[in-house]
């Protein structure tokens, strides 16, 4: 009897902690005070966004969305962006790896007045499993992704990932 509830509890921990899409995952990691711009909305033509990229450096430097500029996570200052991008109802896009960190980064923008910030959908892993270019530090065309760690590199579908 003891084995049963044991490995009834295991299941039951187990259904409950993991995700079966990016959308789940978001689900749990984010309060989705932030709206989403999917990665199709965003690859559209007349899409006009300041593409904002929350990851930090190496992973920046491993692989970018093109023109997006570097704004990073730990080390992240509001007052560079308030500096840089006075137009507050400018169209921003923040991404990371799947679009946890970009969220907390899209709500410090939110609070200082910017009216019109989305969060990337599934960030530049998403980005990447749905066939969109991305590039390096020397804003070359590559296949290798940063993937943050295994456990989130999992989502990362296509591309070469990269953990350095």
């Amino acid at each position: 009897m003891r084995n049963l509830i044991i490995l009834s509890f295991m299941f039951v921990s187990f259904i409950g902690f993991s995700q079966e899409t990016i959308g789940d995952l978001l689900k749990m990691h984010n309060n989705q005070h932030v709206p989403y711009m999917s990665v199709q909305e965003l690859a559209m033509p007349k899409t006009d966004a300041i593409l904002l990229d929350s990851r930090e450096l190496i992973e920046y430097e491993t692989s970018h969305l093109k023109d997006a500029i570097h704004v990073g996570y730990d080390k992240f200052n509001i007052e560079n962006i308030t500096t840089s991008i006075a137009d507050k109802s400018a169209t921003i896009v923040v991404y990371c790896s799947l679009g946890i960190r970009s969220e907390d980064i899209a709500e410090q923008l939110k609070k200082k007045g910017y009216t019109n910030v989305y969060n990337l959908f599934g960030g530049i892993f998403e980005w990447k499993n749905n066939n969109f270019p991305v590039y390096n530090s020397e804003n070359k065309e590559t296949e290798q992704i940063h993937a943050y760690s295994k456990a989130w590199g999992k989502w990362l579908l296509k591309g070469i990932k990269i953990y350095e």
